[in-house]
């Protein structure tokens, strides 16, 4: 059972509530254009998951069934799953921390580190690509003999419970608790880019790895979330890979291959001195930090909320009914998804190609119902349905790009 997947309803409904008390205090913890980004990227991490999941728990059920030293030994009741828990997030933590550690690993987690807030959507911002590495840590526990849906349901669980830690609504908790497990205040210092708190507390559930292995840090000053050097993009895929396209880029430059391995496996941000050397981290503040942003008229912000609403019904109707899918319908199904949230990043940073795009995009989302429905005996009313879905959409977007475009026109003439 995807206990994940079964929680989005109240993943939402929490969002919903924080966004209520956040506009009700007038916090302004949330942006548009940033919240809408970092769900595009959890979006497109369960998309990837459904494909990952293929390789990543097929490799632990396979080394589970041919060399597990326990195999069918340990028993699900409560001492098995204390010893679980702990041990997932143990090596959980490790993954983690070499993550913010190895520069290629970085590429992998940096996603979930990009957004300059810090609110609930955060926690669903997550990179495409990083169960691809995550699972390698958690194979020891596949040839120690923990079943695989035993495993499966505790490291569901434990990523869970890392979703209600990423809010400023909760200040510092009961000592005690504060000691043991992951909190609120314990997970905004791993999300700053003040000197003193990068690279810390890397725990998932638990802190008290941190305070073994040295990587523990309080919440004492405030803290300015984001990373040293934000992507400036609203495109969720390029945010997913400008990372490692700018890793390899200078890796190809360099000279020497034992700077090359220094640049993969060393610390992220680390260049030798013929690409300038390391630089070191500047003392920040909210005072002096420039969080990067783009304006859009408010039509448009509706616009996009209009067609982002729908793309997350459709993905969650998607993800939910996924074993009625031929493989090639997953995979068109995914892309089109995929190209729809990317041209809403696109839409945020006002790109000249959108409106074409868009065109595009909205035709053949049509084209799609009209395909899917044709022998059925409710075509006419999708037919109906998406003409005018198609019309409206076409008139409303053209409607701004209009006044869009001589505005970017005279942008243009004056740079």
């Amino acid at each position: 059972m995807d206990y994940i997947k079964l929680s989005i309803p109240v993943f939402f409904l929490l969002i919903g509530i924080e966004l209520l008390i956040d506009r009700i205090r007038k916090t302004n913890y949330y942006r548009f254009n940033d919240a809408v980004t970092n769900l595009s990227c959890g979006i497109g991490s369960q998309l990837s998951g459904i494909f990952l999941k293929l390789l990543t728990f097929g490799a632990y059920v396979y080394i589970y069934n041919h060399f597990s030293l326990f195999k069918g030994q340990i028993p699900f009741i409560w001492w098995s799953i204390v010893i679980l828990f702990v041990a997932v997030d143990f090596f959980y933590y490790w993954f983690h921390r070499l993550a913010h550690e190895i520069s290629v690993l970085w590429g992998s987690h940096i996603v979930h580190h990009q957004s300059e807030e810090y609110n609930l959507t955060v926690a669903l911002r997550q990179a495409w690509l990083q169960g691809a590495f995550s699972w390698v840590f958690y194979i020891p526990l596949a040839f120690i003999g923990f079943e695989p849906l035993m495993f499966a349901t505790i490291a569901s669980f434990q990523t869970l419970y890392q979703f209600w830690i990423h809010t400023k609504f909760i200040n510092k908790m009961h000592p005690a608790i504060e000691y043991v497990f992951n909190t609120p205040s314990h997970h905004r210092v791993h999300h700053g880019v003040n000197p003193q708190y990068i690279d810390k507390n890397h725990g998932g559930t638990l802190i008290i790895f941190d305070r073994l292995f040295g990587t523990f840090q309080l919440e004492e000053e405030e803290v300015v979330y984001g990373i040293t050097k934000q992507p400036k993009s609203w495109n969720p895929i390029w945010v997913n890979f400008e990372y490692w396209i700018d890793l390899f880029a200078k890796v190809f430059r360099v000279k020497h291959l034992n700077n090359k391995l220094k640049m993969l496996f060393g610390s992220p941000g680390w260049k030798p001195k013929e690409l300038g050397g390391v630089e070191g981290s500047k003392p920040v503040s909210p005072a002096n930090f420039n969080k990067y942003d783009t304006e859009t008229p408010l039509s448009l912000n509706l616009y996009v909320l209009f067609h982002f609403a729908l793309v997350l019904l459709g993905t969650s109707a998607f993800l939910f009914s996924l074993n009625h899918f031929s493989w090639p319908w997953k995979i068109y199904i995914t892309a089109m998804i995929i190209f729809s949230l990317t041209n809403i990043g696109g839409i945020f940073e006002s790109k000249k190609w959108v409106l074409y795009v868009e065109y595009l995009r909205l035709f053949l989302i049509t084209l799609t119902f009209f395909i899917a429905s044709y022998s059925q005996s409710y075509f006419l009313g999708v037919f109906i349905f998406q003409s005018v879905f198609f019309i409206v959409s076409v008139l409303w977007i053209s409607k701004y790009f209009e006044i869009f475009s001589k505005k970017a026109e005279s942008q243009l003439n004056a740079v």
